[in-house]
């Protein structure tokens, strides 16, 4: 059920956009404009720009756009109607309530919620109880302390076929809410059971406060070993981050990544509050933007093994990319930080940190591993290799100073290697020369949606069709003026779209800012909306480009012969080409 005419206008004229993202972003008055670091993807240089006249964003970097609803959004991972509900109780706005409807996303999601709050209460209650004692016996084993035991939340699953079933159903909750959850599983006879059992279990929380999922830890050698909730409407393991809610609240500006729970809950008992974890899944680029806006600086402090090296590779460059200052921690006589401030306390631990090795000393040091130095045809391989890593770096004395480090390494001069990477360097930007010349040359790229899915296959059509939607965006006034026009005659469907959903809501006395739109459109399309939004258009002289707007459209259409024209039309179309296609060729003589 759609929300109520003019709800959402109420609630966009209360929320003033410049206000809105200073909360997260840190602006800068530009004449008409604001700019600042984008909040979503790493940047030192501003490219995210707020337009308080026509309230929308636009990041000209990652290409993310849109108004208020669409910000809180992409910045709190939220469904439409929670960042809705999310607005509304900032401007101090009830959210309509729909009685007798059938639940929506939101009602869902709050369901889910209530129900990973009673499971983690229950959870907890039975780690403390008869039920828990092994997985207590563990915690403790583990050198986790009472309080800190509570302040996480964790708990334990007992050894039961349906235990949590028979828990939440006295509650009110049925099988299937629990499978909703992804608290259990359907078999394939389709009987339903406790997805965890005997397992110590950590409550997944979110930044708000909300458990979104949990984390199991198996007491026996079943496998897997550890088990995560599956994604919900309310989890997405790719987007959340284990002890961010703790974390979030740190000082010291400077994030510490480790590999798993245990790890980031005794690095919290020993004092350094910012640690975390990704959860079951390899670092994505969405972790590195989430903790981007809470950390100016991350330390990787994964194993030491294998597998906890690659993971530093693959993370260096996501964390750094969402413009991160990125270090690495390189442990000598542990496995993991967890056994290494068991073996030498906190205060050798701090000590590492801050010793924390540097993320192109960390890579050359692994790149030096690959070769065999004593060999020159190696030698010689890894000095070319290093100096490839090095070219990537924008600043010239990062370059020197690690092309010397890299020399030193290999017994070469830094003279030498300075060479070397200045040829890798010119050809990485005679490659990116060649790459821009290529897009100079084709100005139909430079207007071209972004997303492949929304490419236009007429541009000289779809120039008139933003046009329109510009005027309706900055004057719903000018409905009226726009005739008998609708968006079936477009040649893009996503702007014939948007033309008829901002002419209907002007004839109803509605709201045309481009925030009202957010529920009708994807993500990828506010995008491009914005981007047409932005573009120079004036309410001035519309009397005039309106027709000549209408005009164009329906000549390309024409042209396209793809509006059902009479069989003299066409006709008339294909003469038309074959003049435009003639004038062409003498115009080359």
């Amino acid at each position: 059920m759609p929300l109520p005419d003019g709800f959402l206008d109420e609630l966009l004229a209360r929320t003033d956009l410049v206000d809105l993202v200073s909360e997260s972003v840190r602006l800068t008055k530009k004449g008409n404009s604001w700019w600042g670091c984008c909040p979503f993807h790493g940047e030192k240089t501003p490219s995210f720009h707020v337009l308080p006249d026509r309230q929308i964003y636009k990041c000209f970097g990652c290409g993310k756009g849109g108004g208020a609803i669409r910000y809180v959004m992409e910045l709190e991972n939220l469904p439409f109607r929670d960042a809705v509900a999310v607005l509304a109780k900032r401007a101090g706005m009830p959210m309509p309530e729909f009685k007798g409807s059938a639940p929506g996303a939101r009602e869902r999601r709050e369901k889910i919620l209530e129900i990973n709050r009673q499971a983690a209460r229950a959870f907890h209650r039975w780690l403390n109880g008869p039920k828990g004692a092994e997985g207590l016996a563990y915690l403790q084993g583990r050198g986790l302390s009472k309080a800190t035991r509570t302040n996480f939340g964790l708990g334990f699953a007992p050894d039961s076929w349906d235990g949590l079933i028979t828990e939440l159903s006295g509650l009110g909750y049925d099988k299937r809410d629990l499978l909703d959850a992804g608290l259990a599983v359907s078999s394939k006879d389709g009987r339903i059971y406790d997805r965890f059992r005997n397992r110590v279990i950590f409550p997944i929380i979110d930044v708000r406060g909300d458990v979104i999922g949990f984390g199991g830890r198996v007491m026996d050698s079943s496998t897997p070993k550890y088990l995560n909730s599956p994604d919900t409407p309310v989890y997405n393991k790719s987007r959340n981050v284990f002890a961010l809610n703790r974390a979030k609240t740190s000082k010291t500006g400077r994030g510490i990544l480790t590999e798993g729970y245990m790890d980031t809950i005794s690095l919290h008992q020993a004092g350094f509050d910012s640690a975390v974890a990704s959860l079951g899944t390899a670092l994505t680029e969405e972790h590195g933007q989430l903790l981007s806006r809470y950390f100016k600086e991350a330390v990787i402090a994964y194993d030491g093994d294998g597998a906890g090296v690659a993971a530093a590779q693959r993370a260096i460059p996501l964390l750094e990319k969402a413009g991160l200052k990125v270090k690495v921690l390189r442990m000598q006589g542990a496995k993991d930080p967890d056994e290494f401030i068991k073996a030498y306390g906190r205060e050798a631990f701090a000590r590492l940190l801050d010793q924390s090795e540097d993320r192109v000393d960390y890579r050359l040091a692994q790149l030096q591993k690959k070769y065999d130095l004593a060999d020159d045809s190696q030698r010689i391989a890894f000095l070319q290799e290093a100096a490839q890593l090095i070219s990537t770096l924008h600043s010239a004395v990062e370059r020197e100073i690690y092309g010397g480090h890299a020399a030193q390494t290999a017994g070469i001069t830094p003279e030498a290697m300075k060479l070397e990477v200045d040829r890798a360097l010119k050809g990485r930007l005679r490659k990116e020369k060649k790459r821009q010349e290529r897009m100079d040359l084709n100005p139909v790229s430079q207007v071209q949606p972004k997303a492949r899915s929304l490419r236009y296959k007429n541009v000289r059509s779809a120039r008139a069709e933003e046009g329109l939607v510009r005027l309706l965006l900055l004057d719903p006034g000018l409905a009226g003026a726009m005739g008998d026009m609708t968006g079936e005659e477009f040649s893009s469907p996503l702007l014939g779209r948007a033309f008829d959903r901002l002419r209907s809501r002007a004839e109803a006395g509605l709201s045309t800012q481009l925030g009202a739109l957010t529920e009708d459109f994807s993500g990828e399309e506010m995008d491009h909306l914005a981007q047409v939004a932005l573009q120079p258009e004036s309410v001035a002289g519309s009397d005039r480009r309106i027709p000549e707007y209408i005009s164009l459209i329906r000549s390309e259409r024409l042209l396209r012969g793809d509006g059902g024209q009479s069989p003299e039309e066409l006709l008339m179309a294909a003469q038309k080409r074959f003049q435009q296609k003639k004038a062409y060729m003498e115009g080359k003589k």
